[in-house]
């Protein structure tokens, strides 16, 4: 199948509901969804629709023709909101999926995309990481409480299929970035927070007092750790903390590898996803030795294979360092940057093994430096 095409299955009059459609991947699936020429796209708001609410989310999907369900909504964050709001993390996820999912079956939803997260495979899963490894060993403490929500949303549609014979679907992508990304450096993702920190390190050093008041206006407040890092040797009001140069510090020690996946191509496999009969889907996931469906229910179609969800990633890997020294290269800051070895690393690697989505014809197309200037220079228009 050629990863432009949605497929067969998935038809253009269909009416699909984009649960968190503002966020990153959710707004880069409704770009993509109508850039193929889909007209019936349903999106709400969380003023208009509060997904952790079950009456409001069963009276929505009572009242509206549905016939896809892309759940994208989530409470998502870095390291630091990980650990600072753990029950937050658990509880809305939790709430969410049982929610949409609940809602989707009970409407007779034909099919529905699940957007987990490949923090849900063990800290010292061998790697690449295909998806027989889910529940083989322990997660990584830093963020358990959203990886195992986002397992128990994997247990979920896997569930429903098993019992009711719907066609619920879940794709695990790598580590994501592009436009509308997280760049609060209090609960953001790393590679939006090397972004950050950078850029307000270049304006810094340049002596833009009035750019880091509008990027701070556009993406929320510098905290005083950031601050303190930035030269103010001629500002003012003295907001920033003067010093004799601006350096940056960053978490931990720069060794961790991780798999960064642009939210374009991400938005690309989920329609190749979707757009797979249950048939095709049954197989993809069946495709591993050793792995097959098993057989069918009295009175149902056949029951899932023991890998109900698919990885999305970019088939390889950097260091945080190397990464960094990317971000510092396009962002054109020149000073220097500090590693703080106080601050966690969590995972030593999390490398996705793709196999399985490469079979539908997809394949990644966006490499990383092309990806990070694009989205830099997104990030740098929300300022102008």
């Amino acid at each position: 199948m050629n990863q432009n095409q949605p497929g067969p299955f998935l038809q253009k009059h269909d009416a699909v509901f984009i649960a968190g459609h503002r966020g990153m991947v959710g707004s880069a699936i409704q770009r993509r969804l109508q850039a193929e020429g889909f007209t019936a796209l349903i999106t709400r708001g969380r003023e208009e629709l509060d997904l952790t609410d079950q009456r409001a989310v069963d009276d929505f999907f009572s009242h509206r023709k549905i016939d896809v369900v892309v759940l994208a909504a989530a409470k998502v964050g870095g390291i630091q909101a990980n650990q600072t709001l753990p029950a937050d993390f658990i509880y809305q996820n939790l709430m969410i999926e049982s929610n949409v999912i609940h809602a989707a079956f009970r409407t007779g939803i034909k099919r529905l995309l699940f957007l987990g997260s490949s923090c849900i495979y063990p800290k010292h899963a061998a790697q690449p990481m295909t998806e027989e490894m889910l529940l083989s060993g322990y997660l990584e403490p830093s963020n358990e409480p959203y990886a195992v929500a986002k397992i128990a949303g994997i247990k979920l549609c896997e569930s429903y299929n098993r019992q009711h014979g719907t066609d619920f679907r879940a794709v695990m992508p790598a580590n994501l970035y592009g436009p509308q990304d997280n760049f609060d450096l209090e609960n953001s993702h790393v590679l939006p927070a090397l972004i950050r920190k950078f850029h307000l390190a270049r304006l810094a050093v340049e002596k833009n007092w009035r750019g880091i008041e509008k990027d701070e206006a556009a993406f929320g407040p510098i905290p005083k750790d950031t601050r303190d890092q930035l030269s103010a040797r001629c500002h003012p009001d003295k907001r920033l903390k003067a010093s004799t140069e601006t350096v940056v510090r960053l978490w931990g020690s720069g060794a961790p590898r991780r798999e960064f996946l642009h939210v374009d191509d991400l938005a690309a496999a989920c329609l190749a996803t979707m757009g797979l009969s249950q048939t095709q889907y049954t197989s993809l996931c069946a495709a591993k030795p050793g792995h097959p469906p098993t057989g069918p229910a009295e009175g149902k179609s056949a029951l899932p294979p023991t890998v109900t969800h698919v990885n999305v990633g970019a088939g390889k890997d950097v260091t945080i360092r190397e990464l960094a020294d990317v971000v510092k290269a396009i962002v054109g800051y020149h000073g220097k940057e500090s590693w703080d070895l106080s601050k966690p690393d969590g995972t030593p690697r999390k490398l996705l093994d793709i196999t399985r989505l490469t079979r539908t014809g997809w394949q990644p197309r966006i490499d990383l430096k092309n990806g990070i200037a694009d989205t830099y220079e997104w990030y740098r228009q929300q300022t102008e």
